[in-house]
């Protein structure tokens, strides 16, 4: 796996940024796509439902549920 890439995202009104393997990126963004989202609208919802989870935590988890087929 290569370094952390960092991307910046709007979350209820202010910017936040990710980092993440660049294989992670790669699967959300064919999530958004296959949920007819952007990747910002993607990560908003893996926001809403991350409880305490770190946000970067979330996203790699929802991106492995992706990849095993779990909803």
């Amino acid at each position: 796996m290569a370094g952390l890439r960092k991307r910046s995202v709007q979350l209820s009104g202010h910017a936040t940024s990710i980092a993440l393997e660049p294989e992670f990126w790669a699967v959300l963004e064919a999530m958004a796509a296959a949920q007819a989202l952007s990747l910002a609208a993607l990560i908003g919802r893996i926001d809403d439902a991350r409880a305490s989870h770190p946000l970067a935590s979330a996203c790699r988890v929802a991106a492995l549920a992706f990849v095993e087929g779990r909803p």
